[in-house]
């Protein structure tokens, strides 16, 4: 009998990335990670996350960045701009 209740249990899971153990093991130590930043310390839970996340999007936005800007104001630029025909040497300009 239990085994049908594991079963049935994996069924309802299949949605899930992780098992309904594994989800509320997360949420607790996350509640307590919480909890003790903010009773120890005046920087709250954002405050950490910006403090780790600063250097990883500084590196991503030098990687980045500059192909990002040159590939949009090349496509501004093509808008922008005249079209000139381009006249094939094979054929006669008029």
């Amino acid at each position: 009998m239990a085994q049908a209740a594991e079963i049935a249990e994996i069924g309802e899971q299949r949605g899930q990335l992780v098992s309904n153990e594994v989800n509320n093991a997360v949420h607790a130590a996350f509640n307590a990670l919480a909890q003790t930043v903010l009773v120890n310390n005046s920087r709250t839970l954002e405050d950490l996350l910006r403090e780790m996340l600063q250097p990883i999007l500084n590196v991503w936005l030098d990687e980045n960045l500059p192909g990002m800007v040159e590939r949009l104001i090349r496509v501004e630029i093509e808008q922008i701009s005249p079209r000139r025909r381009v006249v094939s040497p094979t054929q006669p300009a008029h």
